[in-house]
């Protein structure tokens, strides 16, 4: 099973925790880590090695952060750059999460980084333009039945 590494800034990857657990319940091999204030970027480094390590049994690891560029997607590119086993995406929401829970069965570790992307791309929605996109659906359809 692919071993899932959330991780942000303060209280993220906790808080996106409870949200999580509520959907897909406690998880194997799935990691909340915090980067909080008082924590230097090394050890929040060591922190995500130490459950990469726990958490690997050999299908990989991925790690879902906050932020591009911000300080756990860096640390963790940091640790990609050394392992074929690692991968990272950035900017992570909770559709990603929870749907990387549910597909990281059979999958390789390429496959769910992509499904995860184009999770992400497909959960962002401007909801004004969807409503108006519904309201023009069933007008149209209205019209072809008379």
């Amino acid at each position: 099973m692919i071993g899932i590494i959330v991780s942000g800034h303060i209280h993220f990857a906790t808080g996106m925790q409870s949200a999580v657990e509520a959907i897909v319940g406690e998880q194997a091999s799935l990691e909340f880590i915090d980067f909080v204030p008082t924590m230097t970027t090394e050890q929040l480094e060591e922190q995500m090695i130490s459950s990469i390590e726990k958490m690997n049994d050999g299908s990989g690891v991925l790690i879902l952060t906050d932020v591009p560029g911000g300080s756990p997607c860096n640390r963790g590119v940091a640790i990609m750059l050394n392992r074929d086993d690692v991968q990272v995406v950035a900017g992570c929401n909770l559709p990603m999460i929870t749907n990387a829970c549910f597909e990281r069965d059979g999958v390789s570790l390429d496959e769910l980084t992509d499904i995860v992307c184009e999770i992400g791309s497909q959960s962002m929605k401007d909801m004004k333009k969807e409503l108006a996109q519904l309201e023009n659906n069933n007008s149209d359809s209205f019209e072809d039945e008379l």
